[in-house]
Formats: structure tokens, C-alpha cells, sequence
């Protein structure tokens, strides 16, 4: 648990960093969003989750103001990372299927406006769990704070409700989605584009035996399909199948395990069996910023060039303090040979008569193109 969470602090702020360092990467608006929802929970929700979890916290008694302030984040956050990664696999799509229509109506102020959008979802599915909840000043043991503390027969509701708008209905759209994504990238794998004809210059007809050759022989072969055509197919279905696969196994067993409480009526109370499926979900955490960060190529070429650039200057700091002497006598080596061409300079401008400048100066001068003479 304690290495999850360090992954998902650094993951997410490296990540973050490199978009926001970045004016080029700042189109990823959505991704530096995930990264933003899954190091809130890294830091919030993490910390607090091994402490109901592990057994060396039995002891640790929360109020109901603290529990549900567990709980309120639990689902905030829950809801704002699966929200956001179903935007993402929406933008995909339209940035590969339809590049036209997203370059046009992909802007700041939508982008801002989806994402206004998953907080005020999430933050209302939160307070419907919070409804119903005793208002004296009772305590439960940490390990006991789930949702389905709180009395009434709504929590069986709520976590219907709670499945179906952020797990069923995302899990649809992300499986459609990446489909038609998978299907576009079959095609343009396997099949040549054709050139549009404004695109295509104008050029000269050869009349020579060789081209007239080639012609022939060119239309009678059938077309071939390069490697790179073959693979590129298998290559998107893989990473495709990455991305569902890594969604389904960190949340359809968090969701499941819920469902099947609530309809059988049982009671977790934060067994063994709600600690595997919670931490489980908690794992997205730490792999949604390589999914969807690393996985980018500019995204990582641009984190490499980063890392490099820290550490030749965390290099070249230690050089420059770790010989202070040296660089005390550079610097005076430095000043004496300024001095000296500044000297040199002056006397040789007060020496010169106009007839050896202009002599020097024909002898420095050289024409464009001009072959240098060779002296002996």
C-alpha cells in the first residue's frame, strides 16, 4: 500500500510537471487532469485508506465528522478519475476519427467546461451517499468506515446508482469508443490513403526506356503491404487492449464486490475481501499516469529531456563548487586575456594609418563564391 502510494505521487507530478513545463504538451488539458484527481487521492484519500486497511491501526477510532469526510472523498475522487478517463477515450476519438471537427471545436473554454462538469457530478453523487447519515457524535473504528455504516435502506440505492453512472455507463462508452478507434486504425493499416488531387504536383514526363519500363512493370504488380502497415494493427489493438483491460481489472472488482453486498443485503465491515477490491481501485492511482502519459511519445521524449536537463545542471552546479580555486583562476586567466585583446585592440587602431586599413580590410574580405587562394 505504501508503494502504490509513493508510485502515484510520482507518477502524477511527473507527469503534471512535464505538461505544464511544456506550451506544446498543454493540448493533453485532460490527461494533466487525471493526473491532478489521482494525486489529490495520492495524497488525501491514499494515506487514510492504510489506515483503515492495515492491522496496525485497529486502534484508531474516527468520529462521524471524520468518516465521512473518508467517505465523501472516497467517492469524490473515485468518480472524478473515471469521469475524466471516459472524456479521454472520447477525445481520442474524435481527435482520430473526426480531426477536423475536434481541431475546430476542441477549445479552452469547453475543456473547462467538461471538467466544471465532473466535479459537480461527482461532488453530487458524494452527498447522495452522505444522506441519511446519524447526527450525534458517535465514533467507529477506522477499519469499520464504509458506506454501509450509515443506517437505511438508501445505501442499497445509492450504491446502484453510484455503479451505474461511474462504472456501467463509463465502462460502454470506454468499450465503443476504443473500438471504433481500433477499427479506424485496421483500416488505415491495410489500406493505402488516396492522394487528393490538389495535393498532387504537376510533374514532367520521362520518355526514357527505363521509366517507360518501370511503368509497365509497376502496374502489373499487385500492391504490397509493408511491415510497418502488417503490425501497425497489431500494434493499436495491443495498446487498446492495455487500456480496457488495465480500466476493467482495477474497477470490476471494486464495483462488483459493492453490487453484490447491496442486492444480497450483506454487511463488509471491512473484511479481507473489501480490503483486496478497495486497493485494487486504489492501483489506478499509480497506472493511469503511465497509461495515459507515458504511453505518449512526446510526453516521455519530453520527460527524458527533462530529466537530462536537471541532471547536467545538478552536474555542472557540483563541478563549479567542488573546485572553487579553480574557477577563481579561470575567471583571473579569463580577465587578463580580455585585457589583453582590449589593449591590442586599441593599439593596433591607433598604429594603423587608413591606407593598411583598407588594405587589411580588401585582404579580409571575400566575395561570395570565391575560391580562397592557396599561398606559399
Amino acid at each position: 500500500m505504501v508503494l502504490l502510494n509513493v508510485i502515484a505521487l510520482v507518477a502524477n507530478t511527473a507527469v503534471m510537471v512535464v505538461i505544464l513545463k511544456t506550451p506544446l504538451l498543454r493540448k493533453f488539458i485532460f490527461v494533466c487532469h487525471l493526473c491532478l484527481v489521482d494525486l489529490l487521492s495520492a495524497i488525501f484519500l491514499m494515506p487514510l485508506g492504510i489506515i483503515s486497511s492495515s492491522s496496525c491501526f485497529n486502534r484508531v477510532i474516527y468520529s462521524i465528522a471524520e468518516c465521512q469526510t473518508l467517505i465523501f472523498l472516497n467517492i469524490c475522487f473515485i468518480s472524478a478519475s473515471i469521469l475524466t478517463i471516459s472524456v479521454i477515450s472520447v477525445e481520442r476519438y474524435y481527435y482520430i476519427v473526426h480531426p477536423m471537427r475536434y481541431e475546430v471545436k476542441m477549445t479552452i473554454g469547453l475543456a473547462v467546461t467538461v471538467v466544471v462538469f465532473i466535479w459537480i457530478k461527482s461532488v453530487l453523487i458524494t452527498v447522495l451517499a452522505l444522506v441519511g447519515w446519524p447526527q450525534d457524535n458517535g465514533a467507529t473504528s477506522a477499519s469499520k468506515c464504509t458506506v454501509y455504516w450509515s443506517p437505511g435502506a438508501h445505501k442499497k440505492i445509492f450504491v446502484i446508482v453510484f455503479s451505474t453512472l461511474c462504472f456501467i455507463v463509463p465502462t460502454f462508452i470506454i468499450f465503443a469508443v476504443y473500438c471504433s478507434i481500433y477499427r479506424v486504425a485496421r483500416i488505415a493499416s491495410l489500406k493505402h490513403a488516396p492522394v487528393p488531387s490538389w495535393t498532387a504536383t504537376p510533374r514532367q514526363r520521362s520518355d526514357s526506356i527505363n521509366s517507360q519500363v518501370t511503368i509497365i512493370t509497376t502496374r502489373n504488380l499487385p500492391p504490397r503491404l509493408s511491415p510497418e502497415r502488417v503490425f501497425g494493427g497489431s500494434k493499436a489493438a495491443l495498446t487498446l487492449v492495455l487500456i480496457v483491460g488495465q480500466f476493467l481489472c482495477c474497477w470490476l472488482p471494486f464495483f462488483s464486490f459493492h453490487l453484490h453486498c447491496s442486492v444480497n443485503s450483506v454487511t463488509p465491515a471491512g473484511g479481507p475481501g473489501e480490503i483486496v477490491v478497495t486497493w485494487l481501485a486504489y492501483s489506478s492511482f499509480a497506472i493511469n499516469p503511465f497509461f495515459y502519459g507515458l504511453l505518449n511519445r512526446q510526453i516521455r521524449e519530453e520527460l527524458s529531456r527533462l530529466g537530462r536537463n536537471c541532471l547536467n545542471r545538478s552536474l555542472t552546479q557540483d563541478l563549479c563548487l567542488s573546485s572553487p580555486e579553480g574557477s577563481i583562476h579561470e575567471n583571473f586567466f579569463q580577465f587578463l586575456q580580455r585585457t589583453g585583446c582590449t589593449l591590442e585592440t586599441q593599439s593596433s587602431y591607433i598604429n594603423s594609418s587608413p591606407r593598411n586599413t583598407v588594405d587589411q580590410t580588401m585582404m579580409g574580405f571575400r566575395i561570395p563564391g570565391q575560391i580562397p587562394e592557396e599561398t606559399n
